[in-house]
């Protein structure tokens, strides 16, 4: 087997796994004083740019979100900056002209009203995707891993639920040889705040 399709394989049996494990956590844990996930987000991502050299298809994706430097506890710039929340993530490819991933870093977000909400996170994501290309489709990235930043824009319907707009980009920011094609990705995530 193909390593993209078995890093499909396996990313969506670690997608089923993780849905597994955030949905016994939240059933355990919604109750708790300090559960283990802050956040949990999924939903999908489509490509921007299209073309021979660029992603097709959709990127069913979910993100979990801990807080173990109590972001959710700051109270002034200086300590939200200061104390990021921490993420962890995969997307997988529904195309073969996709690229599977597994990311993670630091978030930080702003609340603009009661309801409504922005975010930034930086990070890196390891792919399956082509590196220097073989002379077919899809996007040649350069190396296997790649910085990771996103924003999000969202709507808090409670103290729970919320939807978020996102746009992503991925590349290596001219650091290693070779292309730098990068992935650009748009999408909304539902979340489950604990």
């Amino acid at each position: 087997m193909a390593l993209s399709k078995r890093f499909a394989v396996a990313g969506f049996q670690s997608v089923a796994a993780v849905v597994a494990l955030a949905a016994g956590i939240a059933t355990t844990t919604a109750h708790a004083q300090d559960p283990v996930f802050d956040e949990v987000r999924f939903g999908a991502t489509l490509p921007v740019a299209e073309g021979m050299h660029q992603e097709s298809g959709a990127f069913p994706s979910l993100t979990v979100f801990f807080d173990p430097l109590g972001a959710n506890s700051a109270s002034t710039l200086k300590d939200k900056i200061l104390r990021p929340r921490i993420h962890a993530g995969t997307s997988v490819a529904t195309s073969s002209h996709g690229v599977n991933q597994i990311y993670g870093g630091f978030s930080w977000d702003a609340d603009l009203t009661e309801r409504f909400f922005v975010e930034l996170g930086v990070g890196a994501t390891l792919h399956d995707g082509e590196l220097d290309g073989d002379g077919s489709d899809g996007p040649r990235l350069g190396c296997r891993v790649l910085f990771r930043e996103y924003a999000a824009a969202g709507y808090r319907f409670d103290a729970n639920w919320n939807l978020s707009a996102t746009i992503e980009h991925n590349s290596h920011a001219n650091l290693c040889d070779g292309p730098n094609g990068g992935l650009t990705r748009a999408g909304l995530m539902l979340g489950y705040q604990f």
